[in-house]
C-alpha cells in the first residue's frame, strides 16, 4: 500500500472509531511516551510506575477511617488508588493526569494501589 493508501487508511480509521476508542489509544500513547507500564501489564504484588487520567474520587471508610479513592485509567484498564485516612488531596480531581507509583494488588475486586507516591502532571490536551 502506498503513502496514499496509508493516509487514507487511517484517516478512515479515525471517522469510524469511536470518541472512547479515541481517547482510549491517545491514554496508551501517553503511558508510551512517559514510560508508565500499562495497567493491564501489571501482576500482583509488582512496584510499578503507572499514569493515567482520573475517572473518579470518593470517600470511602475504611476499618471506620476515612479512605480517599480514585480511579486511574490508562486506556488499557483500571486502577483503584487508594490513600488511606485522608478526605481529600489537592490536585487529586476527576480529570486530571496523574503518575504514581507502588505495589499493585490484583485480584477479585480489580487493581488497587494503597498510599501511591503521585505526581500532578500536564495534560497533552486542552481541556
Amino acid at each position: 500500500m502506498g503513502k496514499a493508501g496509508e493516509l487514507f487508511s487511517r484517516v478512515l480509521q479515525r471517522l469510524t472509531s469511536s470518541n472512547e476508542d479515541l481517547e482510549s489509544a491517545e491514554l496508551q500513547k501517553n503511558v508510551r511516551d512517559s514510560g508508565a507500564r500499562p495497567i493491564k501489564q501489571c501482576k500482583d504484588r509488582e512496584v510499578v510506575d503507572l499514569a493515567g487520567t482520573i475517572a473518579a474520587v470518593t470517600i470511602n471508610p475504611r476499618g471506620g477511617h476515612p479512605a480517599l479513592e480514585a480511579e486511574l485509567r490508562d486506556g488499557s484498564g483500571a486502577v483503584t488508588l487508594v490513600w488511606l485516612g485522608r478526605r481529600q488531596i489537592a490536585g487529586i480531581d476527576a480529570g486530571r493526569s496523574v503518575r504514581v507509583s507502588g505495589r499493585i494488588s490484583c485480584g477479585g475486586e480489580g487493581r488497587i494501589m494503597y498510599n501511591p507516591r503521585y505526581e500532578l502532571i500536564q495534560s497533552t490536551h486542552a481541556g
